[in-house]
């Protein structure tokens, strides 16, 4: 079994889409570990995106996941980071498949909805960033 993170970014939170968000996480077979609402600081987003500290979209990325609530979900199925990331679509909601969550409910490449991490180690990082193991269930 793999792990991975979402988060419900605040476009979506602010667009009323977080209970589509987790029915399809469902209907995708994933098992729900923990989750919670929550607000982060411009530090927290700075820390939580440092990887891509040094790309021209950092500082609008740590603006934006500090601008309202997100969701943070962590998330368990064999496979869960590939299947994870074809369920959400291409980063660019134009791009993303239909039926894909950024293709229902991003607005934009900058505002698109959710997070996905991109490989094993990474979910395993992201998921330990916002939830403590006795936090999951």
């Amino acid at each position: 079994m793999e792990r991975t993170l979402c988060i419900i970014k605040p476009d979506a939170v602010r667009n009323n889409n977080i209970g589509n968000i987790v029915a399809m996480i469902q209907a995708g077979g994933f098992r729900i570990l923990g989750m919670k609402q929550m607000t982060i600081s411009p530090a927290v987003a700075g820390e939580f995106y440092a990887v891509h500290k040094e790309r021209p979209f950092y500082g609008e990325l740590v603006e934006f996941m500090s601008s309202g609530p997100i969701v943070p979900i962590a998330l368990e199925k064999a496979n869960a980071v590939a299947d994870w990331r074809t369920l959400i679509g291409a980063t660019n909601p134009a791009d993303a498949a239909e039926g894909t969550i950024r293709k229902l409910y991003a607005t934009s490449v900058g505002e698109n909805a959710v997070h996905g991490s991109d490989s094993v180690e990474n979910g395993l990082r992201e998921v330990g960033f916002f939830f403590g193991e006795h936090e999951l269930i």
